[in-house]
Protein backbone atom coordinates (compact mmCIF):
# COMPACT_ATOMS: atom_id res chain seq x y z
CA UNK A 1 0.00 0.00 0.00
CA UNK A 2 1.19 3.51 -0.80
CA UNK A 3 0.41 7.08 0.19
CA UNK A 4 0.45 9.96 -2.27
CA UNK A 5 2.94 12.73 -1.47
CA UNK A 6 2.48 16.13 -3.08
CA UNK A 7 5.47 16.73 -5.35
CA UNK A 8 6.76 19.94 -6.93
CA UNK A 9 9.84 21.15 -8.74
CA UNK A 10 11.92 24.09 -7.54
CA UNK A 11 9.81 26.48 -9.62
CA UNK A 12 6.66 25.44 -7.76
CA UNK A 13 5.18 23.46 -10.65
CA UNK A 14 3.36 20.26 -9.72
CA UNK A 15 5.03 17.02 -10.71
CA UNK A 16 3.81 13.45 -10.77
CA UNK A 17 2.95 12.59 -7.17
CA UNK A 18 5.54 10.60 -5.26
CA UNK A 19 4.38 7.30 -3.84
CA UNK A 20 5.31 6.81 -0.18
CA UNK A 21 4.98 3.69 1.93
CA UNK A 22 1.71 3.68 3.86
CA UNK A 23 3.47 2.03 6.82
CA UNK A 24 5.57 5.22 7.12
CA UNK A 25 3.40 8.04 5.77
CA UNK A 26 -0.10 6.69 6.36
CA UNK A 27 -0.37 5.25 9.88
CA UNK A 28 -2.47 6.43 12.80
CA UNK A 29 -0.11 8.77 14.71
CA UNK A 30 0.96 7.48 18.12
CA UNK A 31 0.89 10.62 20.28
CA UNK A 32 2.48 8.90 23.29
CA UNK A 33 5.49 7.73 21.25
CA UNK A 34 6.01 11.20 19.76
CA UNK A 35 5.73 12.86 23.17
CA UNK A 36 8.19 10.42 24.76
CA UNK A 37 10.80 10.81 22.01
CA UNK A 38 10.58 14.61 21.86
CA UNK A 39 10.85 14.78 25.65
CA UNK A 40 13.97 12.59 25.51
CA UNK A 41 15.51 14.78 22.80
CA UNK A 42 14.92 17.97 24.76
CA UNK A 43 16.16 16.36 27.98
CA UNK A 44 19.37 15.23 26.29
CA UNK A 45 20.36 18.80 25.38
CA UNK A 46 19.88 20.16 28.91
CA UNK A 47 23.24 21.05 30.42
CA UNK A 48 22.29 19.99 33.95
CA UNK A 49 25.06 22.14 35.45
CA UNK A 50 22.83 23.91 37.99
CA UNK A 51 24.27 23.69 41.49
CA UNK A 52 23.66 24.97 45.02
CA UNK A 53 25.53 24.59 48.30
CA UNK A 54 24.18 22.87 51.37
CA UNK A 55 24.95 24.17 54.87
CA UNK A 56 27.95 21.87 54.96
CA UNK A 57 29.46 23.46 51.86
CA UNK A 58 29.01 27.15 52.71
CA UNK A 59 32.06 29.01 53.97
CA UNK A 60 32.05 30.17 57.62
CA UNK A 61 29.63 29.60 60.48
CA UNK A 62 31.94 27.52 62.65
CA UNK A 63 30.88 28.96 66.02
CA UNK A 64 27.44 29.45 67.56
CA UNK A 65 26.29 33.07 66.99
CA UNK A 66 25.24 33.29 70.68
CA UNK A 67 24.95 31.04 73.67
CA UNK A 68 22.23 28.42 73.85
CA UNK A 69 20.21 29.88 76.71
CA UNK A 70 19.53 33.15 78.47
CA UNK A 71 19.48 35.61 75.56
CA UNK A 72 15.73 35.59 74.89
CA UNK A 73 16.36 34.73 71.27
CA UNK A 74 15.77 31.48 69.46
CA UNK A 75 18.63 29.02 69.73
CA UNK A 76 20.98 28.97 66.75
CA UNK A 77 23.80 26.57 65.99
CA UNK A 78 25.40 28.35 63.03
CA UNK A 79 24.93 31.43 60.89
CA UNK A 80 25.16 29.21 57.82
CA UNK A 81 21.90 27.37 58.56
CA UNK A 82 19.28 27.67 55.75
CA UNK A 83 17.21 30.33 57.54
CA UNK A 84 20.14 32.75 57.58
CA UNK A 85 21.08 35.07 54.73
CA UNK A 86 24.15 33.52 53.12
CA UNK A 87 23.28 30.12 54.55
CA UNK A 88 23.01 26.82 52.74
CA UNK A 89 20.12 25.82 50.47
CA UNK A 90 17.68 23.09 51.47
CA UNK A 91 16.99 20.48 48.77
CA UNK A 92 18.51 22.71 46.06
CA UNK A 93 19.41 21.44 42.58
CA UNK A 94 22.71 19.71 41.98
CA UNK A 95 24.46 18.72 38.74
CA UNK A 96 22.72 15.84 36.99
CA UNK A 97 22.20 14.18 33.64
CA UNK A 98 18.61 14.60 32.41
CA UNK A 99 18.87 12.24 29.45
CA UNK A 100 17.01 8.94 29.35
CA UNK A 101 16.95 6.11 26.86
CA UNK A 102 14.09 5.32 24.52
CA UNK A 103 13.89 1.98 22.66
CA UNK A 104 14.77 2.16 18.96
CA UNK A 105 11.40 0.76 17.94
CA UNK A 106 9.67 3.62 19.80
CA UNK A 107 11.95 6.18 18.12
CA UNK A 108 11.05 4.78 14.69
CA UNK A 109 7.34 4.62 15.58
CA UNK A 110 7.49 8.27 16.66
CA UNK A 111 9.10 9.30 13.37
CA UNK A 112 6.54 7.36 11.33
CA UNK A 113 3.77 8.93 13.43
CA UNK A 114 5.16 12.43 12.94
CA UNK A 115 5.44 11.98 9.17
CA UNK A 116 1.91 10.58 8.97
CA UNK A 117 0.60 13.48 11.06
CA UNK A 118 2.26 15.94 8.68
CA UNK A 119 0.54 14.27 5.72
CA UNK A 120 -2.82 14.35 7.52
CA UNK A 121 -2.38 18.07 8.29
CA UNK A 122 -1.32 18.84 4.70
CA UNK A 123 2.04 20.13 5.94
CA UNK A 124 4.40 17.94 3.92
CA UNK A 125 5.59 18.37 0.35
CA UNK A 126 8.27 16.72 -1.75
CA UNK A 127 10.61 18.57 -4.08
CA UNK A 128 11.46 16.42 -7.06
CA UNK A 129 15.09 17.58 -7.09
CA UNK A 130 17.10 20.37 -5.49
CA UNK A 131 18.94 21.54 -8.56
CA UNK A 132 21.34 24.13 -7.12
CA UNK A 133 24.31 24.46 -9.46
CA UNK A 134 26.24 26.20 -6.68
CA UNK A 135 25.49 27.40 -3.14
CA UNK A 136 23.14 30.41 -3.43
CA UNK A 137 20.96 31.80 -0.65
CA UNK A 138 19.19 33.95 -3.23
CA UNK A 139 18.23 30.83 -5.20
CA UNK A 140 17.08 29.17 -1.96
CA UNK A 141 14.78 32.11 -1.14
CA UNK A 142 13.41 32.09 -4.69
CA UNK A 143 12.59 28.39 -4.39
CA UNK A 144 10.69 28.91 -1.14
CA UNK A 145 8.77 31.80 -2.69
CA UNK A 146 7.86 29.62 -5.67
CA UNK A 147 6.55 26.95 -3.30
CA UNK A 148 4.54 29.57 -1.40
CA UNK A 149 6.26 28.96 1.95
CA UNK A 150 8.73 31.85 2.11
CA UNK A 151 7.12 33.38 5.23
CA UNK A 152 6.59 30.06 7.01
CA UNK A 153 8.61 28.18 9.59
CA UNK A 154 10.04 25.39 7.45
CA UNK A 155 12.18 22.31 7.95
CA UNK A 156 13.91 21.15 4.77
CA UNK A 157 15.41 17.67 4.54
CA UNK A 158 18.00 17.31 1.77
CA UNK A 159 19.92 14.32 0.44
CA UNK A 160 22.94 13.22 2.45
CA UNK A 161 25.39 14.46 -0.17
CA UNK A 162 23.48 17.50 -1.41
CA UNK A 163 25.86 20.14 -0.03
CA UNK A 164 24.73 22.84 -2.47
CA UNK A 165 21.13 22.63 -1.26
CA UNK A 166 22.24 22.63 2.37
CA UNK A 167 24.46 25.70 1.93
CA UNK A 168 21.80 27.51 -0.09
CA UNK A 169 19.12 27.15 2.58
CA UNK A 170 20.94 27.21 5.91
CA UNK A 171 21.12 31.02 6.29
CA UNK A 172 17.47 31.75 5.52
CA UNK A 173 15.32 33.07 8.36
CA UNK A 174 12.76 30.62 9.78
CA UNK A 175 14.30 27.73 7.80
CA UNK A 176 15.99 24.72 9.42
CA UNK A 177 17.81 22.51 6.94
CA UNK A 178 19.12 19.05 7.81
CA UNK A 179 20.53 16.08 5.93
CA UNK A 180 18.32 12.99 5.60
CA UNK A 181 20.57 11.05 8.01
CA UNK A 182 19.86 13.67 10.71
CA UNK A 183 16.07 13.50 10.54
CA UNK A 184 14.34 13.13 13.89
CA UNK A 185 10.92 13.47 15.45
CA UNK A 186 11.46 16.95 16.90
CA UNK A 187 12.63 18.46 13.61
CA UNK A 188 9.76 16.80 11.75
CA UNK A 189 7.07 18.42 13.91
CA UNK A 190 8.70 21.72 14.96
CA UNK A 191 7.56 23.65 11.88
CA UNK A 192 4.57 24.69 9.81
CA UNK A 193 5.80 22.94 6.68
CA UNK A 194 8.10 19.95 6.12
CA UNK A 195 9.89 19.81 2.75
CA UNK A 196 11.57 16.57 1.69
CA UNK A 197 13.73 15.94 -1.32
CA UNK A 198 13.00 12.77 -3.26
CA UNK A 199 16.38 11.45 -2.13
CA UNK A 200 15.36 12.07 1.49
CA UNK A 201 12.10 10.16 0.99
CA UNK A 202 14.02 7.17 -0.36
CA UNK A 203 16.46 7.30 2.56
CA UNK A 204 13.63 7.57 5.12
CA UNK A 205 11.83 4.59 3.62
CA UNK A 206 15.05 2.58 3.70
CA UNK A 207 15.67 3.38 7.38
CA UNK A 208 12.10 3.19 8.69
CA UNK A 209 10.75 0.52 6.38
Amino acid sequence: MTTTLKTFDMAGAKKTATKGSESIFGIEPNIYAMHTVVRSQLAAVRSGTHSTKTRGMVRGGGAKPWRQKGTGRARQGTIRAPQWVGGGVVFGPSPRDYSFKVPNKVIKLAMRSALSAKIADDQLIVVNKFDFKEPSTKAGVKMLESLGIADTKVTVVVGNEDDNAYLSLRNIDRVRVIFASEINTYDIIDNKMLVLSKEAVEFIEEVLG
